[in-house]
């Protein structure tokens, strides 16, 4: 007797006819934690910058895109592997941008259709406003988890993201 279907249509066995997962090693029990913890992480850190964006009117969303312009322009979908951002999300925030005059579209020398995005003045002027609220907030977080633990955090996350970007099938 199946108890349903799937997100698919596919029908869900019933339970007891489910396999058993393997287990896992303690290297994939720490990762899975690690997961978990960065997801809670993340939502955290996205309130928090939806909160400091408010200083330069922005979203936490537009401070991303922005931020992935602020050295130099970029094409949209360059923003979006720089920032973990897909193109298409990225798209949408940099149109509204460009119509709130706080990023421009130039000529991209290397690819006529891929537009560069950058940075206006009123959108630096925005980050700025924000930098002003956030520098304070960093330096309060950071004093109480301490410059070393970030640094070792810094290195397993970058550390992280290498190997899960080399499993990445080519062209993703």
């Amino acid at each position: 007797m199946t108890t349903g279907q799937d997100a698919r249509g596919a029908l869900v066995p019933p339970r007891e006819d489910w396999p058993e997962p393997p287990r896992l090693t303690d290297a994939g029990a720490v990762l899975t934690a690690v997961v978990l913890t960065t997801f809670r992480l993340n939502a955290r850190l996205m309130e928090v910058a939806q909160e400091l964006a408010i200083a330069g009117d922005l979203t936490a969303a537009w401070w991303q895109v922005l931020g992935g312009v602020l050295d130099q322009p970029r094409s949209v979908a360059e923003i979006g592997r720089r920032m973990g951002m897909t193109r298409q999300g990225v798209q949408r925030v940099a149109d509204l941008l460009a119509e709130r005059g706080l990023a421009e579209y130039r000529p991209n020398p290397a690819h006529r259709r891929a537009k560069l995005l950058a940075c206006t003045e009123a959108g630096y002027w925005a980050i700025r406003r924000i930098s002003l609220v956030q520098q304070p907030f960093a330096d309060r977080v950071g004093a109480e988890v301490g410059s070393d633990r970030l640094r070792t955090a810094l290195a397993t996350m970058q550390s992280l993201v290498a190997v899960l970007e080399a499993d990445q099938p080519a062209g993703e």
